[in-house]
């Protein structure tokens, strides 16, 4: 998979094909883009995958960007524990808002 320096959607306007938000516990946000066909994590200036606090956040970082689609993907490890049958293999995609302001 392919990794996307952070610092090149901060001054640039990108074309983003897809946006996907994956969101965790914790407010904790990993952003996985597809531009020109590549897809791959954003990744920070020390070679960590990028993590965002918001989804405002998200959209403060990629305010120059013209994307196409975004979704947001929410992964709870929780259902099991509170009795409800284990989760699909198939991953539920909401709609993700990059309209400003939010």
């Amino acid at each position: 998979m392919h990794k996307f320096s952070f610092s090149q959607f901060q001054q640039n306007s990108v074309q983003i094909q897809y946006l996907e938000v994956q969101s965790f516990e914790l407010n904790i946000y990993l952003v996985k883009l597809t531009v020109d066909g590549v897809t791959g994590f954003v990744y920070d200036k020390h070679d960590n995958i990028m993590r965002f606090h918001s989804s405002q956040h998200i959209r403060d970082s990629f305010v120059t960007c013209n994307v196409a689609k975004a979704v947001m993907i929410h992964d709870s490890p929780y259902e099991e524990m509170i009795g409800n049958p284990p989760k699909s293999n198939e991953a539920m995609a909401m709609p993700f808002s990059m309209t400003q302001p939010y």
